[in-house]
């Protein structure tokens, strides 16, 4: 957001416009063909939401509970991506126009600024365009194109030319590669329609977040300045810190205020235990009803864990892909260890409130949010 001066901080039309142009094109597939995907994803999608509220025990009823499912392609991938950052960043860019507004040819920076940042915009979603296969909405508002639940917005999308795509790269049956991407899924749907709370508690963790953002570009562009000098000896970002134990921090980590610190702590675990949580049921109904879950592991696991060459290693790096396959891994291990010493019901008192999620360390440390939270139920 760094090219943001004025009024009319994004212009949101050509942030489509741009990424749609830009995006690559999917794979081959006939007209025939593509209909019996979309319509084998309806139904899978269908059809999990029973495997998935039966192995998780997680009820899901009340207002909300019956959000959308859409197969989309990677054009409807970015409207609704673009609908949803509009919405989320609304307080944000609001903060920064009133901030900037009243300056000498604001309005003009604005205009200049918006379009440059919408261009930036359209190419990052030009690029996770291509390689999301699925996702959960969760603060979408609904479009005459794009409905979503409510109250609050949500809906679910499965990105048919990417799930196809990644089934004939890893070569796998595609009738249970496309049912395992909807169990994950339909995990996430399942993770915010069976706990009311949850929508809410995300939404003001991240707007606290953005609330935290220093709005002024110079006091912004210094704080970058000190940064990247205090990675001026040139030691690799990913490199292990030995003194910390862990890997030294990026750019984007050194730029951040503590309290933003704080809060994406909260927001990391948080998120590592939606996408691990997710990841733990797509593989424990997969047995069942995926009869080759284990050889789609396998092979998604080693491509998860590559990328697909040395520009898409960069650019995950860049975007912060490698931390969010961190979450998949730290989560799941996180949700099978309590599992294993509590059950499912007793894993599901993580749901009872924000009181109840796990911290950051307890994600490392399973045992201790075991002890916490379930001696707290028993005193």
């Amino acid at each position: 957001m760094t090219s943001i001066g004025g009024v009319e901080m994004v212009d949101w039309n050509l942030a489509v416009a741009t990424a749609t142009r830009l995006v690559r094109p999917g794979p081959e597939v006939s007209r025939d063909e593509a209909r019996a995907v979309v319509a084998e994803l309806r139904r899978h999608a269908k059809s999990s939401e029973e495997h998935v509220r039966a192995f998780t025990r997680m009820a899901v009823s009340g207002p909300g509970s019956d959000t959308p499912v859409l197969v989309v392609d990677r054009a409807g991938w970015i409207k609704a991506n673009v609908a949803g950052f509009r919405q989320i960043l609304k307080p944000l860019l609001g903060k920064m126009r009133d901030r900037r507004g009243g300056l000498p040819g604001g309005a003009v920076l604005g205009t200049v600024g918006g379009k440059v940042t919408g261009v930036e915009l359209g190419m990052l979603l030009s690029f996770l365009a291509s390689r999301v296969l699925g996702q959960y909405e969760t603060f979408a508002p609904a479009t005459r194109e794009l409905p979503a639940g409510s109250p609050g917005g949500g809906r679910l999308l499965l990105v048919a030319p990417n799930i196809v795509h990644v089934e004939r790269e890893l070569d796998v049956a595609p009738h249970d590669f496309r049912l395992w991407v909807s169990l994950h899924e339909e995990t996430h749907r399942t993770q915010f329609t069976a706990v009311p709370w949850l929508r809410d508690h995300l939404e003001s963790e991240i707007q606290a977040f953005l609330g935290e953002t220093d709005v002024d570009p110079a006091t912004l562009l210094e704080r970058i300045r000190e940064a990247v000098q205090s990675l001026g000896g040139g030691r690799p970002a990913d490199e292990v810190d030995e003194a910390e134990g862990r890997a030294a921090p990026s750019i984007i980590e050194l730029v951040q205020t503590p309290a933003q610190r704080e809060i994406l702590a909260r927001l990391t675990a948080v998120m590592s235990l939606l996408e691990g949580h997710a990841d733990f049921v797509m593989d424990g109904v997969g047995p069942e009803v995926v009869p080759s879950v284990a050889e789609i592991r396998e092979k998604f696991q080693k491509r998860r864990a590559s990328g697909a060459g040395r520009l898409d290693q960069a650019l995950r790096k860049l975007l912060g892909l490698d931390a969010k396959l961190r979450q998949y891994r730290d989560g799941e291990r996180f949700v099978r260890a309590v599992v294993s010493q509590v059950g499912m019901d007793g894993f599901n008192r993580v749901w009872t409130s924000p009181n109840t999620l796990p911290t950051k360390a307890e994600i490392s440390k399973p045992a201790e949010w075991v002890a916490r939270v379930h001696r707290r139920a028993e005193s």
